[in-house]
């Protein structure tokens, strides 16, 4: 490589977007040239974020424009709904730049590639569309892979989230005051995760998930029923080798705090638990859901697009 790949991210204010730019801040490799924000167009990213360095000006442009600039990747980091527009003015205009897209509107399509690096990097080359999966989709999936073959009857899962999850615009479940010695349940039954998760994993899977009044970070609880009894040591050494050699993925046999995964870019699998008759088992994933649960893996995903080492970036 002679010259940094050029690539922009759309929705760069968003709290996604403001971690994916502290990222390529050190990546070496890779030099932001866009900065997308409506609402801080004409501002320098140094002033939007003090104490960064770049003077990047913030621009409000078109797709078509965007698609113009001939860029070797182009992230967008916008709400669900969003991303259609400037997916087209790509395909038509530089088909080749990289996409990665960290809303839900291609995780359905099977023309995209679905960047969960742990579990999908084998489908990975030759794909320049990629999907981000969703935080606690993330999660998961990492609870129930390695032991997908063993389940009957649809697995429980009861999430919480910090609030950032909620994203920036004002509601109910990133409000503080209203969350202030609160825990928000919210879309109960078929939530976006839930079929996500079970369209991937093939199997059916039931999400319950909460909002609480931290900022950053999730913890997700999966109750797994068994066809025939399993002993702890051999659903242990499942998780084990599944993830032996994931720089990304930590086991313990102690259930991970949320607490202790806030601006980490790994995602902690651990308090596997089993019930005396073998056939039920608990397990906990934390991970920062602005981090392991977006940022870091859209990183891991271009990072591999542009023919770079997966971790480049990644502290």
């Amino acid at each position: 490589m002679t010259a940094p790949y050029r690539i922009g991210i759309i929705g760069a204010r968003g709290y996604v977007g403001a971690e994916l730019l502290q990222l390529l801040e050190c990546h070496g490799a890779i030099q932001v040239v866009l900065a997308g924000s409506r609402a801080h167009a004409g501002q320098r990213l140094c002033d939007v974020f003090p104490g960064r360095a770049s003077t990047l000006v913030c621009e409000e442009l078109t797709p078509l424009v965007i698609a113009e600039r001939g860029l070797d990747a182009l992230i967008l980091a916008l709400p669900n709904g969003l991303a259609a527009p400037y997916v087209a003015a790509i395909d038509q205009i530089a088909a080749t730049t990289v996409i990665v897209d960290l809303s839900a509107d291609y995780r359905f399509d099977a023309r995209w590639y679905y960047g969960l690096p742990e579990l999908t990097r084998s489908r990975a080359d030759g794909h320049n569309r990629i999907s981000n999966p969703g935080c606690f989709a993330t999660a998961m999936q990492l609870a129930l892979a390695p032991v997908k073959d063993l389940l009957t009857a649809p697995t429980q899962c009861f999430g919480v989230s910090g609030y950032s999850g909620a994203g920036s615009h004002p509601s109910d479940r990133n409000d503080p005051a209203k969350l202030h010695d609160n825990l928000l349940p919210y879309a109960l039954i078929g939530h976006l995760h839930e079929r996500e998760v079970s369209q991937q994993l093939g199997f059916p899977v039931e999400f319950m998930p909460h909002v609480a009044a931290y900022f950053r970070g999730i913890t997700l609880t999966a109750n797994l029923h068994f066809a025939t009894a399993q002993s702890h040591h051999e659903l242990s050494l499942r998780y084990q080798q599944a993830y032996a050699g994931e720089p990304l993925l930590r086991w313990s046999e102690q259930a991970p705090w949320v607490s202790e995964i806030a601006h980490q870019q790994h995602a902690e699998i651990g308090g596997l638990t089993v019930s005396a008759d073998g056939r039920r088992a608990v397990v906990v994933v934390t991970l920062d859901n602005l981090l392991k649960g977006a940022a870091t893996q859209a990183l891991q995903n271009l990072n591999r697009a542009l023919g770079c080492p997966e971790l480049q970036g990644i502290r």
